[in-house]
């Protein structure tokens, strides 16, 4: 009987200690640290990086807390930011794959010139074509989205472009491979270089100018360092996206207690991916009006002008499926893919916000 009573005891007090971790691992709290190059004060960072933190923070009744570094400020350089996660230096990062040229090959099939309709839409349609058409892309990293920016535009210091014939000549940066083959094949002479370059390299003279969406303007100072602007009307297509991933170290996501992953989980994926893009897009129209405001001179390029861009640009595509093909991957099959998609759910995506045109100068 006494053996019985001690059995009984030792039992019960191994239960309680075994609650007592459960609900310590229940109650365990998460800092994660969150890196990218993107500037403090850029919409980026304030409406999409910070309001995603905010979300799982409060979702996770406050068990996961962030320590938010934009502007590179843990070290290293915006090439590095993939790496940085897969390694665990830090636990998120959000960067561009095409930062790492070829690294990601199937992905870039969303950065070929006039792929996209809108952001939201290629952004859902990015994410499901990694998912069904190249799902070990991202294989050392826990992927929580993948999106795109909105429309691609041309901003130059001293000349205005109008035609493909006019960046003959000109030293233009590019964000990524395929970007950059597309500004040698329209006649530029691509310069290739991460965002946070570009104030210093039209300072200097480096470059003459540069393509990033409307919405990243104000962040790196283009409206005050360029004077000409060349954007497409949305019924001739959009020259160009660059895609990005927020992506999570994957030993620090499986070190997550359940309940955590999901919040993570919750905040993941094609919804997360779409909300993301259309956040971006809709920066492009305070972006854009930072150049208005400078008087400066926007030009839109009509829809039977842009047909010689895509004529000249089509050599990227071609290029592509055929280094797709000797990557071993049926670079037709995916290209299809990617466009199939993207028209799926442009059918279903939010139309942008269209840019104001009245201000803006036509000459």
């Amino acid at each position: 009987m006494i053996q019985r009573r001690t059995l009984l005891k030792s039992t019960a007090a191994a239960a309680t200690l075994g609650a007592t971790a459960l609900s310590a691992l229940a109650q365990q709290t998460v800092t994660l640290k969150f890196h990218t190059f993107m500037a403090p004060m850029s919409n980026v960072w304030l409406n999409m990086h910070k309001a995603w933190m905010d979300k799982v923070t409060k979702d996770s009744g406050g068990r996961i807390k962030f320590e938010a570094y934009p502007a590179m400020q843990l070290g290293g350089t915006p090439v590095q930011l993939f790496d940085q996660a897969k390694d665990g230096v830090v636990d998120i990062v959000w960067t561009l794959p095409g930062n790492t040229a070829g690294r990601f090959p199937r992905i870039e099939v969303f950065e070929l010139p006039f792929m996209m309709n809108n952001a939201e839409a290629t952004s859902k349609a990015y994410w499901e074509y990694v998912q069904t058409l190249a799902p070990d892309e991202f294989k050392d990293v826990q992927v929580i989205a993948l999106q795109v920016h909105g429309p691609g535009v041309i901003h130059t210091k001293a000349k205005q472009v109008k035609t493909a014939d006019d960046l003959k000549g000109m030293k233009v940066r590019g964000p990524t491979r395929q970007i950059t083959k597309m500004l040698g094949f329209l006649g530029a002479t691509p310069v290739g270089m991460p965002l946070p370059g570009i104030p210093d390299a039209l300072s200097k003279g480096t470059i003459d100018g540069a393509v990033i969406p409307w919405e990243v303007v104000p962040s790196v100072k283009v409206n005050e360092l360029t004077k000409y602007h060349a954007e497409f009307d949305p019924a001739g297509g959009a020259l160009y996206t660059t895609t990005f991933v927020m992506a999570m170290n994957k030993a620090k996501y499986n070190s997550l207690p359940p309940d955590l992953k999901k919040v993570i989980d919750d905040n993941s994926g094609m919804v997360t991916s779409g909300w993301l893009g259309k956040v971006q897009q809709e920066g492009d129209v305070p972006g854009r009006k930072s150049a208005v405001d400078r008087n400066n001179t926007i030009y839109t390029i009509p829809p039977a002008d842009a047909q010689e861009f895509k004529r000249k640009a089509r050599l990227v595509e071609v290029e592509w499926v055929e280094d797709m093909n000797k990557r071993g991957y049926d670079g037709k099959k995916l290209l299809e893919g990617a466009k199939a998609l993207i028209e799926k759910h442009g059918k279903t995506a939010a139309a942008p916000a269209a840019p104001a045109k009245a201000p803006a100068k036509k000459g």
